[in-house]
């Protein structure tokens, strides 16, 4: 089965900078967990022109921002200033302790990207950080972008989970990437598509609980990635944002929900 998520409501707004959280576990019916396996969190950040993201440090997380349009200028104490961009990737594997800034300059087009967050195999890994060009993107062929350690994939983080992401064009019809023993995890940065019975717009999202082939259709220009996780690897839940100690517990999700069937119920009376 197929489990799907709209464009999330968690929204923060810093003036400049929204971030809209995105949480792959609380798809699940009965979550356990706000993230599934390694795969701690989606955010889709948006940076006005001229906006700073002032010198922060990461701990125990694997970041990959990920820039379709537009341009994110990092900086950080080791290597100093990095561009990011719809042909380069930057992949923060930050260990113990990582710091680092974003900016967007006053004269760059308005930013929309994905923070990705995934789950080390353990913590306190010595920090690094992996940046440069990535492949150029074919039209409706899913590119392979970062992988485990040790894969074939351009950059690599540590744990088992494999990022794709592809541009499709209207009436394109294809598979989603699929591995033994892998679920997937997928989401809409823009368009719109048809999977297994259902449609998703521009902030969707979908979970399979299963390793079995998926189609979808694009009914417009889409713009998508997906994830490959396994959902039994050894993961370290210390992460600085992937794992913050406010995200809300299970527990309140689960009686969010049934408040929310409740409501539903017996106003259809």
């Amino acid at each position: 089965m197929l489990l799907k998520g709209d464009r999330t409501s968690i929204v923060r707004d810093m003036g400049g900078f929204v971030v809209r959280v995105n949480m792959p576990g609380w798809l699940k019916p009965r979550p356990t967990d706000h993230g599934h396996g390694p795969l701690a969190m989606i955010m889709e950040s948006s940076l006005d022109p001229g906006r700073l993201i002032a010198m922060h440090e990461h701990r125990n997380d694997e970041i990959i921002p990920w820039v379709p349009f537009g341009v994110m200028r990092h900086d950080d104490k080791t290597t100093g200033r990095l561009v990011t961009d719809s042909k380069h990737l930057l992949v923060m594997n930050a260990g113990r302790s990582f710091w680092h800034s974003e900016e967007t300059l006053s004269s760059d087009p308005p930013l929309r990207m994905l923070q990705i967050f995934v789950r080390p195999r353990a913590v306190d890994l010595d920090p690094r950080i992996q940046h440069g060009p990535i492949p150029l993107r074919r039209p409706n062929t899913w590119r392979h972008l970062v992988g485990p350690e040790g894969g074939d994939a351009p950059f690599h983080i540590r744990n088992t989970i494999d990022l794709f992401d592809i541009r499709l064009e209207p009436g394109a019809r294809l598979v989603f990437p699929h591995m033994r023993g892998r679920d997937l995890y997928f989401y809409v940065y823009s368009g719109l598509l048809f999977a297994a019975g259902q449609t998703f717009a521009e902030g969707a999202q979908g979970l399979l609980l299963s390793d079995r082939e998926l189609s979808l259709e694009s009914k417009t220009q889409s713009t998508v990635v997906a994830f490959l996780i396994d959902p039994h690897a050894p993961i370290t839940r210390k992460g600085t944002v992937g794992d913050h100690r406010k995200i809300p517990p299970v527990i309140l999700i689960r009686t969010l929900r049934k408040w929310r069937q409740l409501w539903k119920w017996r106003r259809s009376y």
